[in-house]
């Protein structure tokens, strides 16, 4: 019976044993069990707010790229100077001893109707200058111009970089940047009746640029000149020697004074340290299509830019010219033979 009643007894023993340790590795059970319920809900909440900040992400590089694609177009309605008179004002808020402040009230009240008088007695000047209009041309997406740009018979495939080191390289109302490249359809060389299309650089020629212009029908004779002008005036007289009555107009040629390129270049980096160069101001047109009617106008109707001009110029002076004197316009005769 004792036998009996202790192997019973050890089996209820045991049995209570593995009943404890049942119900503490359930209680462990449920404690992770809960953990991990709220691990995955702190996970599913965490990936939610994950999500958000990528859209929020998502929107600010959108606007970012919006916003700097129209700081880029409106750079050149920047004023220079009102970010000097900005300064001075901010430098003026220092404690700096005023002078005015040892002058006499009487003195004040003199100079002050002086000033008016002054005032009234000068006539008083237009305060907007005129500003230059602007063409939009197509940007990428960080708000760089996207080459070739196409304006009319003028198509610029490089703005090249700006020398700030050297003065020749410049002018007040002119960049020359090193590596700039343009193209323009003008008359030939070999036949002015034909249209031709003529490439014009700007390379480093030392103290002074290098100005070429080549035509694509006589590549291995480009015309060479150390400024813009000289380049065009020589292009002229290469094509015919009555061409050389046309003022050259090289810059516009070559496509550097041109408003949206000009204000491309003056954009670009290192402008601010040139030492002579006077910032200009541009507006920029409501659309696409808005041209510079003045601009516009110039370029169609100067002989030494458009090839239609220089057909209408010289077919209508040698008109006119024939019917006065026939003798002293031997030139124009031969170049109407080679237009007509």
């Amino acid at each position: 019976m004792s036998n009996a009643y202790g192997t019973t007894y050890f089996r209820e023993t045991y049995n209570h044993k593995e009943l404890q340790e049942n119900l503490k590795y359930k209680k462990k059970y449920k404690k992770l069990k809960k953990l991990v319920k709220e691990m995955v809900v702190e996970n599913a909440a965490l990936c939610d707010q994950v999500s958000e900040v990528q859209d929020n992400l998502v929107s600010a590089k959108k606007e970012r790229l919006m916003l700097l694609k129209r700081l880029c177009q409106l750079q050149g309605e920047m004023d220079p100077s009102s970010l000097l008179t900005k300064s001075q004002m901010g430098s003026s808020s220092s404690p700096v001893p005023n002078s005015d402040a040892f002058l006499s009230k009487k003195s004040i009240k003199k100079r002050n109707n002086i000033e008016i008088l002054d005032c009234k007695s000068k006539p008083k000047k237009l305060s907007k200058t005129a500003r230059k209009v602007v063409q939009l041309i197509p940007l990428d997406i960080h708000g760089r111009p996207i080459f070739p740009i196409s304006l009319g018979d003028l198509t610029v495939y490089s703005l090249g970089d700006v020398v700030a080191d050297r003065l020749a390289y410049h002018t007040e109302d002119l960049i020359f940047p090193v590596g700039y490249c343009s193209t323009r359809v003008y008359a030939s060389l070999k036949d002015a009746r034909m249209k031709t299309l003529y490439t014009c650089k700007i390379l480093d020629g030392g103290i002074k640029p290098r100005f070429e212009i080549v035509s694509d029908t006589e590549l291995d004779q480009p015309l060479v000149g150390s400024s813009p002008d000289e380049c065009h005036s020589r292009l002229l007289v290469a094509i015919s020697s009555t061409l050389n009555l046309i003022t050259p107009k090289g810059a516009d040629f070559f496509g550097i004074s041109h408003p949206t390129i000009q204000n491309l270049i003056q954009s670009s980096p290192g402008t601010r340290k040139l030492f002579n160069y006077k910032p200009q101001k541009f507006e920029i047109s409501k659309s696409s299509a808005d041209k510079d009617p003045i601009l516009f106008a110039e370029e169609e109707n100067d002989p030494g830019l458009s090839f239609e001009a220089l057909h209408r110029h010289y077919a209508l002076s040698t008109a006119h010219n024939i019917k006065q004197e026939s003798s002293n316009n031997h030139e124009l005769i031969n170049f109407q033979e080679l237009i007509s």
